[in-house]
């Protein structure tokens, strides 16, 4: 089943190539979205894509790279958006 998971990563999670990161970790699942860092230091992740690959990409963002300290990561369902992709969104 297709989902779209809207995520919310806190903690350490900015300058520490998270995003980057993500993205490599999407690509070898094969989840489409996106992923942004925010103002508030949180990062923010819209995955798309088969229910177990989603949750796959979701469990590792509860520890993410070497030198990211995550402290929440916040998961809610979301409207499928059609996501061609995966890019890291800049500011």
């Amino acid at each position: 089943m297709l989902v779209h998971k809207h995520v919310v990563i806190t903690g350490k999670v900015q300058g520490v190539f998270f995003r980057g990161s993500t993205r490599e970790q999407a690509e070898k699942l094969g989840v489409s979205g996106e992923v942004q860092n925010m103002p508030d230091g949180s990062v923010v992740l819209h995955a798309e894509g088969e229910e177990e690959i989603v949750n796959a990409l979701i469990a590792w963002c509860h520890y993410g790279p070497a030198r990211a300290e995550v402290e929440k990561v916040i998961v809610e369902d979301a409207e499928i958006k059609g996501y061609k992709n995966f890019k890291v969104i800049r500011f």
